[in-house]
């Protein structure tokens, strides 16, 4: 497939900080595209020198076979930027804010409208912004990146901040815009949004890239074992660590959780002792890989 994007050796300092070090990847055409990395790892000057926002101080990027820097004029009708926090008119509608945004691109009132009921704005046009709840203003952002049908779209930390309900609503909305054929590149702190929305991820830190594909390649690659759970007092602890298959358990006083590389086995063992009532069974998670390859500890 064609690269809409390609990063070669990407680097920008501030100081002695190395924000970006050497960063190398690329972005399919039609590919949901996620960049993973803790607080300072670099996503954010990434993905702005990729914009055009930022200048690097060396490597090179090409988007839609164009540079962006110095800023590109016509590239940027073909792209779409939704940054982690957005600025709106004061007292304008959220049909207004979004007819001036598509205004600036000569795109008319009736397909500005029509980009509200796309992310569920439709019934809040006529309502001022700041009278929009945190979910609402997110799916405005997004629809003024969207609001002249560029190419690429690029989303900053999209879901921030927002509640469970707003955040799979706006999941939905995503899934939309990268099936209506959009090349979509996404940072977040949100694995589980990460392995359910993108196609390939890129895990970064220091401003190295660490990891990068497919997230159920990149979770199969971290051959960590899987944890069987029931109810504490089910099994003991003692007798649930003889179990064929089972490498390690551990009682807490509310669930034992059984360690294991071999699950079958165990839960046919747990079977033969009719203990499998309300058991659950977890795999491994691309939160185990971040966890992995950029370590437990906090990160302020």
């Amino acid at each position: 497939m064609a690269k809409t994007i390609e990063v070669t050796g990407l680097r920008k300092r501030y100081g002695d900080v190395r924000a970006v070090d050497g960063l190398t990847f690329s972005v399919e055409e039609g590919e949901f595209f996620g960049i993973l990395g803790p607080n300072g790892a670099g996503k954010t000057t990434a993905l702005e020198i990729i914009e055009g926002l930022r200048q690097a101080d060396e490597g090179e990027v090409s988007v839609l076979g164009m540079s962006p820097w110095p800023r590109n004029p016509g590239l940027l009708p073909r792209i779409g930027v939704q940054l982690q926090s957005s600025s709106f008119f004061e007292r304008l509608t959220a049909r207004e804010q979004l007819r001036t945004f598509g205004s600036l691109y000569g795109v008319p009132a009736r397909k500005s409208d029509a980009m509200l009921k796309l992310v569920g704005l439709d019934e809040k046009a006529d309502v001022p912004v700041e009278k929009l709840s945190g979910g609402q203003v997110q799916r405005l952002s997004i629809a003024c990146a969207l609001v002249h049908d560029p190419e690429i779209v690029f989303l900053d930390e999209p879901t921030a901040a927002l509640d469970p309900q707003a955040r799979r609503n706006l999941w939905d909305v995503l899934r939309g815009i990268n099936t209506g054929g959009r090349t979509v590149v996404l940072t977040t702190h949100y694995m589980d949004e990460a392995e359910i929305l993108c196609d390939r991820v890129a895990i970064m830190d220091e401003g190295r890239l660490l990891q990068l594909g497919p997230p159920a390649v990149l979770v199969r690659g971290l051959d960590a074992p899987a944890k069987i759970s029931v109810a504490s007092g089910v099994l003991t602890a003692e007798d649930a660590r003889l179990l064929p298959g089972a490498d390690e358990a551990a009682d807490d006083g509310i669930s034992l959780t059984i360690s294991t590389r071999d699950p079958s086995a165990v839960v046919a063992a747990m079977a033969g002792k009719g203990a499998l009532d309300g058991v659950q069974i977890r795999g491994a998670t691309l939160e185990d890989v971040f966890l992995e390859v950029t370590g437990r500890e906090y990160r302020a």
